[in-house]
Formats: structure tokens, C-alpha cells, sequence
């Protein structure tokens, strides 16, 4: 009977460790103006909502941390002048007093291999993070770059320090 209790606690003990991501919003298309004349001023940079992307995130009990990475995944007829950036713009929501977030607040342009958005730190307990607001930049918009229709996909990642 100990053994059967120990490899229940055990195996409850390891699916708590884990920690978990999960990424919501909305898809992001930006409306921009079609580039008809020389010499006006076009945008070359859209902002979305600050809260287009929202993220759950946990770390595991005491005294762990864990860093939310992100790339992003073009399609074919992506135009590699365009840049993709994002930034966290708030901290959620949490009922964990002693743990934190830090990073993220500035943009960070956002390549096609992972690079640190921001970090979780849970001290004293689970640290669950809920509607985390992520805003996306699209800049490098110009003349130079054909009217087309251009998509990418945002992979959010959750890993230890």
C-alpha cells in the first residue's frame, strides 16, 4: 500500500512541476493605406492593440523561474524587410504575492529563432499568471516592398532559465 501511495504522490508531484503556456487573442491585420503617391507621409509602423495577445502562464512551487521565448513562422511570400516586434504592456492577473515579472516592456524584435520576451519568478508558491497583454509592432512598411497580402505566426515558448 506505501509504494502505491508513494508512486501516486510522485506522479502528482511531477505533473504539478510542469510549466505551462497558453497564448489567446485575436489574429492581427492591420489596415494599411495602399502607398500611391511619392513624397507623402506613409506610416511605416503599426501598433496593435496593447492587449492582442494574452498569455497564461505557470511555474512550478518554490523558488523556480521560468522565461517565455517567442519566433515567429512566415509563410512563403513573407517579405524579410518587414520587422515583427512585441511587447509586454501589463502583468495579468495573479494571487501570487512574492512573484514577479520582469522584462518585456520594451520591444523586441521578434526573429525566426526563439529570443527571451520576459521571465516569471515564483518564490514561495505556484506562480500562475492569467491574461498577460503582449502588443505586436509591424514596421520596415515602405514604397519598396510590393503590395501583397504578407502572414506570419507568433510561437510563444515556456522553458526554465
Amino acid at each position: 500500500m506505501k509504494n502505491t501511495l508513494f508512486f501516486i504522490l510522485f506522479l502528482s508531484l511531477q505533473l504539478k512541476s510542469q510549466r505551462t503556456l497558453t497564448v489567446g487573442g485575436t489574429n492581427w491585420s492591420p489596415s494599411i493605406l495602399p502607398i500611391t503617391e511619392a513624397g507623402s507621409n506613409y506610416p511605416g509602423t503599426y501598433e496593435s492593440q496593447s492587449n492582442q495577445i494574452l498569455l497564461n502562464a505557470t511555474v512550478p512551487l518554490l523558488l523556480a523561474s521560468g522565461k517565455i521565448t517567442m519566433h515567429y513562422e512566415p509563410n512563403s511570400t513573407w517579405n524579410t524587410n518587414l520587422i515583427l516586434q512585441a511587447r509586454r504592456t501589463g502583468t495579468g492577473t495573479t494571487t501570487c504575492v512574492l512573484c514577479s515579472i520582469s522584462g518585456g516592456t520594451s520591444y523586441t524584435t521578434i526573429p525566426s529563432t526563439d529570443v527571451e520576451l520576459f521571465q516569471i519568478q515564483a518564490v514561495a508558491s505556484l506562480a500562475s499568471y492569467s491574461n498577460i497583454p503582449v502588443q505586436l509592432q509591424l514596421s520596415g512598411i515602405s514604397v519598396t516592398i510590393p503590395a501583397a497580402s504578407y502572414s506570419s505566426r507568433i510561437v510563444f515558448t515556456i522553458s526554465a532559465l
